[in-house]
């Protein structure tokens, strides 16, 4: 899924919402996605502050048997996590403009053979793989949150299809 097309975007092939009634079922939603996971694929992860993208991850992570804390990098920019595959946590709130991203090397994580998690995704845009998994997280209630997951490209999109037979 780590084919690199800057600024494209493939046609949405699958589309699921689901409401998450706590942080813990947000994260639930991350650990259940992991085992579909492979090295290449991109998660671009976006919505205002607050509303659950560290969770997210925090489960992601620890469906891919990741047991140290997993913590947002938002002052290191970038958090790597030996799994299988491995897991790069990227959090691009402080970067001001797409350009700005080449300078961290997002441009070589999203080509390498982990799997590349982008919070505040939208800040980089024009970066992004055409083929990629979208989530975005909404409030809808003090604890409960939108989680729109959406596949760009085939193998995004049989992801997501994946994740309704559960």
């Amino acid at each position: 899924m780590s084919e690199h097309r800057q600024g494209s975007q493939a046609a949405v092939s699958a589309r699921q919402v689901k409401v998450s009634q706590s942080p813990t079922e947000t994260a639930e939603w991350g650990r259940r996605l992991a085992p579909l996971l492979q090295p290449g694929d991109v998660i671009a992860l976006r919505g205002e502050l607050g509303t659950g993208k560290t969770t997210f991850v925090q489960g992601l992570a620890r469906g891919l048997g990741i047991t140290r804390p997993v913590t947002s990098p938002t002052f290191i920019l970038i958090n790597e996590y030996p799994s299988q595959p491995r897991l790069y946590h990227v959090d691009c709130y402080r970067i001001a403009e797409a350009a700005e991203a080449w300078t961290i090397g997002l441009d070589e994580l999203i080509d390498d053979d982990g799997v590349c998690v982008i919070e505040w995704a939208d800040r980089v845009a024009p970066l992004l793989p055409a083929e990629r998994l979208e989530v975005v997280l909404t409030w809808t209630g003090p604890q409960t949150r939108r989680i729109e997951i959406v596949g760009y490209g085939p193998r995004p999109a049989a992801l997501v299809r994946s994740l309704n037979e559960d």
